[in-house]
């Protein structure tokens, strides 16, 4: 067999690019003589075949001491590089009137109204929130949070 087709198994073994791999020079012959997708795994077992290291990869200390990181590395506005805070904000506290409207707390006028403010951006936090519907008359115990709190984690993660 030739070297090719030790270099294209041993590619797909170990999830490397063809390019991305090194033989050692005092193993060629038993490279070449490779016939099956086992013998490779015993050649790179031996250490005869190696998976060169990525150049892309950061090392750890660099990106500690904020090394590459600067505008020709960044790829995104700033906002689509911070995250879905929005998304996380609005779904909590979504699911939060909702689970309180399955209660019994809140009715369907005061569920879609805090539902459109919730929309509107009105509630910085589920806090205020429920600070709004105490204000309302609609009283919601520490004990009732938690309860939604933790049906949240289960449900969602």
């Amino acid at each position: 067999m030739s070297v090719k087709f030790s270099k294209r198994v041993a590619s797909q073994i170990l999830g490397r690019g063809q390019n991305a791999l090194k033989f050692r020079p005092e193993s060629m012959e038993e490279i070449r003589k490779a016939i099956t997708r086992d013998d490779v795994r015993k050649l790179i077992e031996s250490g005869a075949i190696v998976a060169i290291k990525p150049k892309a990869e950061l090392h750890p200390k660099t990106r500690r001491e904020a090394r590459k990181r600067g505008p020709g590395k960044r790829r995104g506005s700033a906002n689509a590089r911070r995250g879905r805070v929005w998304e996380k904000k609005v779904r909590s506290q979504r699911l939060l009137l909702k689970r309180l409207k399955l209660m019994g707390k809140l009715d369907n006028a005061n569920f879609k109204k805090y539902y459109l403010l919730v929309k509107g951006n009105a509630f910085p936090d589920k806090r205020s929130l429920l600070l709004h519907l105490s204000d309302d008359g609609i009283k919601v115990s520490d004990e009732e949070v938690k309860q939604i709190n933790e049906y949240a984690r289960s449900t969602y993660g």
